[in-house]
């Protein structure tokens, strides 16, 4: 198993938890560790110092692939999300609600971002928010061209969810 080291980044604060993959792709994700056969990508993430909590979903192309919660007891997560052969680039959209302390007030904020993730395989991408809590997106701090960050609010962040 790889370890990683993580570091706060002076404009990012890291976000997100743990992965499960819905059904629609036929694949589910493993928490640390790594597919035995065919392709995958890992997602790592830790609770931001100035966050209490944080409910989020990650869209695989399209398609509902995760259920992210982290809290002050629950700080840091790894999944391994095994993918399609041959898949180039793969869409995401991350949409969430955090509680965060801000002022010595508790407040609670939607987050979302979407963007494009390149030849995903064997990548670790980390799910940040900057610009206080603003933006949200993944990143791979090895490979910055592993992943294209979109402007604008994701529509299927607008949706209801049950």
């Amino acid at each position: 198993m790889k370890s990683l080291i993580l570091t706060i980044l002076p404009t990012a604060t890291r976000l997100i938890a743990c992965l499960f993959i819905s059904t629609s792709w036929g694949y589910s994700a493993t928490r640390d560790s790594t597919s035995p056969e065919g392709e995958s990508l890992t997602i790592i993430d830790e609770r931001a110092p100035d966050e209490i909590s944080e409910v989020s979903r990650l869209y695989l192309n399209g398609q509902l692939a995760a259920t992210f919660k982290l809290n002050l007891n629950h700080n840091t997560e790894q999944a391994t999300i095994p993918l399609p052969l041959g898949r180039m680039s793969i869409p995401y959209t991350l949409c969430g609600t955090i509680t965060i302390m801000q002022n010595g007030h508790i407040e609670t904020r939607s987050v979302s971002g979407e963007g494009i993730l390149h030849n995903p395989n064997g990548h670790i991408y980390e799910a940040v928010s900057s610009e206080e809590f603003k933006k949200f997106f993944l990143i791979n701090e090895n490979d910055p061209d592993a992943t294209e960050q979109k402007n604008g609010r994701p529509a299927i962040c607008a949706t209801a969810t049950s």
